[in-house]
């Protein structure tokens, strides 16, 4: 059974460096604290407000990380332009709202399925494995496939969202996902809302490769430190695989 290999996204620390404007803390060096820990890659989301994550961020991970890093971006002009020069081996193609908090649900690839595969395709040439944020929803899976896309990264919001009767049916919505996205070739990541009290079921999911992992990591680390908090989390995963 392949191992699923932990990413996680420095968004968040770049969001509390970005509360005072200061220098600290800072996302490069904590994202080398977390490959030290085990990480096996680094996400960071660069917005069109710039809310965390800035331009020089993306430069200096992009220079200072030796595992993959990926880069989330929405599919404007000028993100994709800063994609294609950013050296990222990992790209993630997501909605973005001006007015949302964080990311509050799947790319509407079917809507979008000429601009995602012009992108696919841009990236892809310049050497990058692109993805797509999708819910668990077979229609977008099949237009994932069909727009080019080698991964989708499924959605575990509404699953960490949901109430305890309505978790199995949400898992199961996940699983079903991840068997029609193994069989249309495309590979399967998973995020979103992950902490270690939930993250057990989605790591046992069928072709689960990767799961991204920011804001519980980060705030766990303000009680226990960077190193244990990324032990911590990759221990679930491995146990759970087990």
């Amino acid at each position: 059974m392949s191992p699923v290999r932990l990413h996680i996204n420095v968004d968040h620390v770049a969001t509390v460096r970005q509360a005072r404007r200061e220098a600290f803390p800072d996302p490069v060096s904590w994202a080398l604290a977390c490959e030290a820990a085990g990480a096996d890659g680094i996400t960071c989301h660069l917005r069109f407000d710039r809310r965390h994550i800035q331009d020089e961020d993306v430069r200096r991970l992009r220079e200072a990380v030796t595992t993959p890093l990926n880069l989330e971006l929405a599919l404007t002009p000028e993100m994709v332009g800063i994609a294609l020069e950013s050296g990222a081996e990992l790209f993630c193609l997501v909605p973005e709202s001006r007015e949302e908090l964080t990311t509050e649900g799947g790319l509407n690839v079917r809507a979008e399925l000429e601009r995602v595969r012009e992108v696919s395709a841009a990236l892809s040439a310049r050497g990058g494995v692109v993805s797509a944020f999708v819910d668990p929803d077979e229609g977008a899976l099949e237009a994932s496939a069909e727009a080019g896309c080698a991964f989708v990264e499924l959605h575990t919001g509404t699953y960490a969202n949901a109430s305890p009767e309505e978790t199995e049916r949400e898992l199961e919505r996940l699983h079903t996902a991840c068997e029609r996205a193994h069989a249309l070739g495309l590979g399967v990541n998973a995020g979103h809302g992950l902490t270690l009290e939930n993250v057990a079921a989605v790591a046992r999911l069928p072709h689960v490769q990767e799961l991204n992992i920011g804001y519980a990591i980060v705030a766990r680390a303000l009680t226990v430190g960077v190193d244990a908090a990324v032990r911590e989390m990759k221990a679930a995963i491995e146990e759970a695989k087990a």
